[in-house]
This record gives structure tokens, C-alpha cells and sequence, in this order.
């Protein structure tokens, strides 16, 4: 039976790359415009599985995502590190000097811009998503414009690559995640790593505190962030990703961040994507 997941963004983008990766080429896309139209379609029961990109080597944290996660109580489930490549597409037959316009998802172009300054005569047009752009172009045979987007859209959509690897700054990755709306359920021995939200006293030494319970309990600190509580000015919630080997002490760890944190919630438990 086909899982049904949702993505932000079109078929062609690096969303469904991640979805492929994990559960393979047959499955219903539930393409998604924003991040909140994919938690939408989650809980409208649309789609089962959503992948969100939440963090990026270079434009760091996407904040309003862990917003999402924590506020409609989705489960991470999984997470995939992918590297970031841009390719320039557009109609068989078509050469770079064809191009009078490209167009393409505003991060994208700007990852791009230093490419760009050798032809001066391309104009570089912002739109809603990159794979989007690329099944335009094929859908509406829109010669004289390209796109920046992932290889597997050139794929899919029957597109010339002009000219690969694009971006300014080769090393570029992004972190997935994928989530759902019910309880994972993981095995002990799948998982190796934990997503937690807590909120602490505003007062001398609450987080080192914290920080010092992972440490003693073998945990790894991969990620730590900070949200604003929107209802109570000048406190914050913190949304930690930590790596462990011992199921056992993990579990330590929670007991105990769960009476000393005002407010606490674990978002997901699941293995670690880094290879």
C-alpha cells in the first residue's frame, strides 16, 4: 500500500527526494505550497507522513518549523541530511546563451548569484519553488527560461541540465525531518537519538543544570534552540537534539529533565541521520 506523504513544495524538489529516499518510488506525493498547508494536510488526515526541512548549514534554523512540530504535536520520526546541489535546466536543445530569464525559489537564486555574474544578459527571477519552475517550463514548453532546481526535477520533467553544480558554496546540506501525527513506534534498537522541548524558571544556572543531567547521562548535544513563549515576554522554550548509545541512560535523562523543567515534551525519538 502506497504512504501518502506530504512535502513542501513540488515533485522534482529536494522534500521529495528525502520522501524517496525513505520509503522508496511508490508513493502518493501530497504536494503542499507551504510548511503550514503540510501540517494542515497531516491533520486533516490528507497524508499520513510529512517531510520538513528544518535546519540548513548556511541560513541555519528554520524557527517557525519547531514552532509547528511542538504547537499541532507532531512525532519526528526520522531524519535525513541531504546535500544541497543546484543544476540549471530548461528545454531540450537549449544552451546557456538561449537564456533570458531564470527563474526560481529566492534562497536558491541566492546561492547561485556569484554563477550568475558571468552572463550579465540573465535576468534572475524569484518564484514560489524550485521544482515548480522546472515543471512549468516542461508543461508549458517556456523556452528562453531556466530553472535552478534539484537533478531529480531534470528527471522527471524531461529537462536539459546546462550546467551542474551551480551553487557558490559547494558544502551546503539540510536536515529533514520526518514527522506524523501519531506516536512513533520505534523499536529500542532503532533509535539512537531524541528530539526534546523544555521550559526552565528564569533563574541562575536552570539550563547549565540541565546541560550538566545530559552530560552525566552520556547524552551528545547535536542541537540546541531557543523559542520565545509568545504568551509571557522574556521566556523562552528550548528545543534540544541529543545522540546517546545507552537506551537506558536515555531514559534516565528524561525522568529526571521532567521534574526539573517547568514544562517538557519529548518530539520524537528515532535513528541518527548523520552517516
Amino acid at each position: 500500500m502506497n504512504k501518502s506523504i506530504a512535502i513542501q513544495g513540488a515533485e522534482g524538489s529536494n522534500h521529495h527526494k528525502v520522501a524517496r529516499d525513505f520509503y522508496g518510488a511508490s508513493i502518493q506525493l501530497i504536494e503542499c505550497m507551504s510548511f503550514d498547508g503540510l501540517v494542515a494536510s497531516l491533520l486533516e488526515g490528507t497524508a499520513v507522513l510529512g517531510v520538513m526541512a528544518i535546519e540548513n548549514t548556511i541560513a541555519g534554523s528554520i524557527i517557525p518549523n519547531y514552532a509547528l512540530i511542538d504547537k499541532n504535536n507532531l512525532h519526528i520520526i526520522g531524519e535525513e541530511y541531504l546535500n544541497i546541489h543546484h543544476h540549471l535546466m530548461a528545454l531540450q536543445g537549449q544552451n546557456i546563451m538561449d537564456i533570458k530569464e531564470v527563474w526560481s525559489h529566492p534562497m536558491a537564486l541566492l546561492q547561485c548569484k556569484e554563477f550568475f555574474k558571468k552572463y550579465p544578459h540573465i535576468k534572475l527571477v524569484e518564484d514560489v519553488d524550485t521544482a515548480e519552475v522546472a515543471k512549468r517550463i516542461s508543461k508549458e514548453n517556456l523556452s528562453g527560461i531556466a530553472a535552478i532546481a534539484p537533478k531529480i526535477a531534470a528527471e522527471i520533467f524531461k529537462l536539459s541540465i546546462l550546467e551542474d553544480e551551480i551553487q557558490t558554496i559547494k558544502d551546503n546540506a539540510t536536515r529533514f525531518v520526518i514527522v506524523q501525527t501519531s506516536e512513533p513506534t520505534n523499536g529500542i534498537d532503532q533509535i539512537n537519538k531524541a528530539s526534546l522541548k523544555f521550559q526552565l524558571d528564569h533563574k541562575r544556572g536552570s539550563l547549565a543544570a540541565i546541560l550538566n543531567v545530559l552530560s552525566d547521562c552520556k547524552m551528545s548535544l547535536t542541537k540546541i534552540q531557543s523559542l520565545p513563549v509568545i504568551e509571557t515576554p522574556w521566556k523562552y522554550s528550548f528545543f534540544v537534539d541529543v545522540t546517546f548509545e545507552s537506551y537506558q541512560e536515555y531514559k534516565k535523562a528524561v525522568t529526571i529533565i521532567a521534574i526539573m523543567a517547568e514544562e517538557f515534551k519529548v518530539l520524537g525519538t528515532y535513528k541518527n541521520g548523520r552517516k
